[in-house]
């Protein structure tokens, strides 16, 4: 499997991480995160694979996070409507996405990256 790297173009964090990428030379196919919304059944493969918390994944320093109030209601969720949400707008999910076919990683901490 090719990497994918899910990103947002105006993201500095998603242009950090993929500076990171071309600089250490890893190969990877991009994907911009608004046009190309991550599915259901996507979100729960990579949830899965990433071991990483469902309400991790919410970009909570959006202004969609906000304005949608998500902080006080995703208590109340259930694991799918949480992943209906994520793949309802690519601007609710933290991003970067990297997705190799051993690990996904979200957001970008080259630490992280590195051990890949």
């Amino acid at each position: 499997m090719e990497n994918l790297c899910i990103c947002y173009s105006k993201c500095s964090t998603c242009r950090k991480a993929l500076k990171y990428l071309d600089d250490n030379k890893i190969k990877y196919i991009k994907r911009d995160i608004v046009e190309n919304n991550p599915n259901e059944d996507e979100l729960k493969k990579w949830i899965k694979k990433s071991e990483i918390a469902i309400n991790k994944w919410f970009n909570t320093s959006g202004i969609l996070y906000r304005e949608l109030n998500l902080k006080n209601k995703l208590g109340n969720m259930s694991e799918d409507e949480k992943i209906k949400l994520l793949a309802s707008n690519g601007k609710l999910i933290k991003r970067p996405i990297f997705i190799t076919d051993k690990k996904v990683l979200i957001g970008f901490k080259e630490d992280e990256w590195q051990q890949l």
